[in-house]
């Protein structure tokens, strides 16, 4: 079984303290999701709600048609204006570790995710990585991407900048 990374950069031409704080609601997490997925948060949350660490938040959400399942994830670190970390608790990966970078540029900010991932089954988690898992997380983030721009703004001249590998 082997440990998959996904790294995607976005930059928007807002401010530090813009990003942050849409960022930072858990709230927002279900208007960057595709809705196909049914994204819920089910406990742990409350409008107006800023993420500190410790924090743990339970929610629902229909990876493949018709399949709901419950995810839980823990912030692990929050450094104000700088970076978050949230790690699945409970949910569909036998690892879950995401790191969000935020850092002022000329113009606006620079979004930086940093994931690393493990399918669960083993050998046939890595087979479904291939096929469906990569694929999806990939179409997930182009929507959050997409998103991102209807809210922001879109980057003069920016593509889309994402990379996977397995370790």
């Amino acid at each position: 079984m082997s440990l998959h990374t996904l790294k995607t950069i976005q930059k928007l031409p807002i401010t530090l303290e813009q990003a942050w704080d849409f960022l930072s609601s858990p709230g927002n997490l279900k208007v960057i999701t595709p809705p196909h997925m049914s994204f819920e948060i089910t406990s742990g949350y409350q409008p107006g709600d800023k993420m500190y660490q410790g924090m743990m938040i339970s929610y629902n959400v229909c990876p493949l048609p018709n399949i709901k399942m419950q995810w839980v994830t823990e912030i692990t670190h929050v450094e104000n204006l700088v970076y978050f970390v949230d790690e699945q608790r409970f949910g569909p990966y036998s690892l879950w570790h995401h790191k969000h970078f935020i850092k002022a540029i000329e113009g606006g900010v620079e979004m930086t995710d940093l994931i690393h991932y493990k399918a669960p089954m083993g050998f046939l988690g890595d087979i479904m990585n291939s096929l469906v898992i990569k694929n999806q997380l990939k179409n997930i983030f182009n929507f959050r991407y997409k998103k991102l721009q209807e809210l922001f703004g879109a980057w003069p001249n920016e593509k889309e900048w994402m990379e996977f590998e397995t370790m």
